[in-house]
């Protein structure tokens, strides 16, 4: 598979077959996640897998409410991926006074964007998932004081494999030359 039929085949998984995750596979994507760049090589990322049945059903339940109901589908998922943040070593956190930009959050989007294209390259389906309650996911996972949960991703061999046409604005919308 090239790079380009791997970012088209890569999208948001919804629905889960009932095949287990291999422990294997999972290594590979935090192998992959560890892998991804960062501000000033600070690292500051951490993947908690939830496998457990009640830990993650109580942690699927924190990624929606009676209103927000939209995450629902968390609840099927194979497995879900805590994803924790450092807010960065002191070489960024000056850069982010400096320049207000969050770098801890830039380099852990890029490390979770990792796993999950090396789980779409396994055949694994995955969903980010940035709504959620913190502090009710924070009971069921441990955390130091300078961490924070920041992502949750859904795990799961897709129900199906049809690949769904992406709706993407144009290049000429995102992109300029000089200007």
């Amino acid at each position: 598979m090239t790079f380009q039929d791997l970012i088209k085949a890569r999208q948001s998984v919804r629905k889960f077959s009932d095949e287990p995750i291999k422990e294997e596979d999972i290594l590979k994507c935090v192998e992959a996640a560890r892998l991804a760049p960062s501000a000033t090589n600070s690292q500051p990322w951490r993947f908690v897998l939830v496998d457990e049945p009640d830990k993650m059903n109580n942690i699927a339940k924190a990624t929606f409410n009676s209103v927000i109901r939209f995450n629902k589908f968390t609840l099927r998922a194979k497995a879900l991926i805590v994803v924790v943040a450092k807010k960065g070593n002191s070489s960024s956190k000056i850069g982010q006074m400096i320049t207000g930009l969050p770098y801890y959050l830039l380099d852990v989007g890029m490390a979770a964007e990792h796993f999950c294209l090396q789980a779409a390259e396994l055949g694994i389906g995955t969903c980010m998932i940035g709504w959620f309650n913190e502090k009710k996911i924070k009971k069921h996972v441990t955390l130091e004081s300078n961490e924070r949960v920041v992502l949750v991703i859904a795990l799961g061999y897709p129900k199906d494999t049809i690949v769904h046409e992406k709706k993407r604005k144009t290049i000429e919308q995102i992109y300029s030359r000089n200007k």
